[in-house]
């Protein structure tokens, strides 16, 4: 599984970030992130490219796995 360590970073990077990681991909994509609105915009961007996601608060951080 691919991992994208977008923590702390200010939007859109979290987002270049996994379009980068999906397009390189043969499987789910794991994306950290820090804020909620961050989570939003992968799960959005996700299900418009046909992805599904699943999300997890953990340790101060948000887990979104693309697959």
């Amino acid at each position: 599984m691919k991992e994208v360590d977008a923590r702390g970073l200010s939007c859109p990077e979290p987002l270049m970030l996994t379009a980068e990681a999906l397009k390189s991909a043969d499987g789910p994509v794991k994306v950290l992130v820090t804020e909620p609105h961050q989570k939003t915009n992968v799960e959005k961007y996700a299900k418009d490219h046909g992805k599904k996601t699943t999300s997890a608060e953990k340790d101060g951080h948000i887990e979104v796995v693309i697959e």
